[in-house]
């Protein structure tokens, strides 16, 4: 497997910092070398073209939001907790990456329609996450039973998007993480019960 190749992870640090400092559109697979410290032909026995680095660098990366949602989920704590701590994971990842921040919340929307499908497919998971957090409120009592889990999820990952879309657009001058308790407490006031 790929992934498991030496300089796989090498590449995708690299194509992280090409493509949030060039865009995606001007990032050339001979930056992506450069910056990797790999020759450009090199890149061509992982990846099949530069479409393939960008669904590759986001499947990289989500997995590190889903391993650790995966982690909060399966904690023995209340779903409300769980939430709060979701939404501090979400933005400490991207805190943590800043390069991350601008491929996941700017250029990866500028991709063509195949590649969204794609970007789509993996992204399924970690909603899936919210939606077995939301389900755990709802059989607690916690949130309420009537409580639509497709519309509040959405509104929950639109809102910490959105949020992390602002802090990139501000050149994330703004401390995100700061933020993370008055997301949550905001959220919280619309499906508690």
């Amino acid at each position: 497997m790929r992934k498991e190749k030496p300089k796989y992870k090498q590449i995708i640090d690299a194509a992280v910092i090409v493509i949030a400092e060039n865009g995606y559109h001007q990032a050339q697979v001979s930056k992506i070398a450069k910056q990797a410290g790999v020759a450009d032909g090199t890149i061509y026995l992982y990846f099949k073209n530069k479409e393939d680095i960008l669904i590759s660098v986001f499947e990289d990366k989500m997995a590190v939001f889903i391993n650790r949602l995966q982690v909060i989920v399966d904690r023995n704590e209340t779903a409300s907790e769980k939430l709060q701590k979701m939404i501090e994971s979400h933005f400490k990842v991207q805190t943590d990456n800043k390069h991350l921040g601008i491929v996941t919340q700017l250029e990866l929307r500028q991709s063509n329609i195949e590649v969204r499908a794609k970007i789509n497919a993996i992204l399924k998971g970690y909603l899936d996450l919210i939606d077995e957090i939301l389900r755990q409120g709802v059989n607690a009592g916690d949130f309420r039973a009537d409580m639509d889990i497709r519309l509040a999820r959405q509104c929950i990952f639109g809102t910490i998007d959105e949020v992390t879309t602002s802090w990139v657009m501000k050149d994330q001058k703004f401390d995100l993480l700061a933020l993370a308790p008055k997301v949550y407490e905001l959220l919280l006031n619309g499906i508690k019960s």
